[in-house]
């Protein structure tokens, strides 16, 4: 099963805005090993197999610091093979990058910021028949990663040569200021399931039975602030519909539910009640 395209509803791409372009390209195209597919003024895009960007970078004027608000907990970034993750390991490591780093059950995972503060996961998946359900709920932890057993699945002289070609959007982790709401936007209208949640905390919600798609918690205070115009952090993302009648469904629980969509040149766009902006597309 590949989660990240059709019949899966799943974050194909995200935006985020950073406050120095120069800085931040220099990051994730230096550090980080992705690749510009285009740049334009203040907007760059980001690709791993030059065809595809799952990642862009916008940089406002007088952008302003990143603060304890809804918005960006993270993006992750998921990568095919573990060898890919013990060679990124090795190259952040040796770069002196911070790292944090879990071991989910179902994936094994990086924790980084990227200059401004924006925070990034960079994962692997274990195989959905190793994942462990409870029912609807999918058995998920924060156990401390093996480095040494990681490191073992590299071949010899392996190294890290940049984002590899089958790199995708894995998941977006989001601060919301309200749980309830926040679940209801994802699931009575996105169409996503929860699969996993640490109750008043947090909710992890996906389509065709992933680990998640998308996550929300309420980390940074209930009724956190929305983050002013301009914010460094989350500028929006795009959840792919596998058809125009699912996206057209998924517009219209949105519509039934009391929140704006916007409808124009094949794009549809709303607001979950954090202020969090999807943009709905098909593939």
């Amino acid at each position: 099963m590949n989660f990240h395209k059709s019949p899966a509803t799943h974050v194909a791409h995200v935006k985020i805005n950073v406050s120095d372009m120069k800085e931040a390209l220099n990051f994730y195209t230096g550090l980080l090993g992705f690749k510009v597919l285009e740049q334009n003024g203040k907007d760059v895009q980001l690709t791993a197999d030059d065809k595809t960007s799952i990642l862009s970078l916008h940089e406002p004027e007088n952008a302003i610091e990143k603060k304890r608000t809804s918005g960006l907990y993270h993006f992750a970034i998921l990568l095919p093979e573990r060898a890919d993750l013990a060679a990124i390991t090795i190259h952040l490591a040796k770069n002196d990058v911070r790292l944090g780093a879990s071991d989910h059950l179902v994936s094994e995972a990086l924790y980084l910021n990227d200059p401004d503060g924006n925070g990034i996961e960079i994962y692997r998946d274990r195989e959905p028949e190793e994942w462990s359900w409870n029912g609807p709920r999918v058995e998920m932890t924060t156990d401390p990663l093996d480095f040494e057993n990681l490191v073992e699945s590299l071949e010899e002289g392996q190294e890290w040569q940049g984002m590899p070609e089958g790199t995708v959007m894995g998941h977006l982790h989001l601060h919301v200021s309200d749980m309830p709401s926040a679940v209801k936007f994802y699931t009575e209208g996105l169409g996503l399931k929860v699969v996993a949640e640490f109750p008043g905390q947090a909710a992890f919600m996906s389509s065709e039975d992933y680990h998640h798609h998308i996550a929300v918690n309420v980390w940074n205070g209930i009724g956190a602030p929305q983050p002013e115009p301009g914010s460094v952090g989350l500028n929006e993302f795009i959840m792919n519909y596998p058809d125009e009648a699912s996206l057209n469904a998924a517009a219209k629980r949105l519509e039934d539910l009391g929140h704006e969509v916007i409808s124009k040149d094949g794009t549809t766009v709303s607001y979950d009640p954090s202020g969090n902006k999807a943009i709905l597309t098909t593939e």
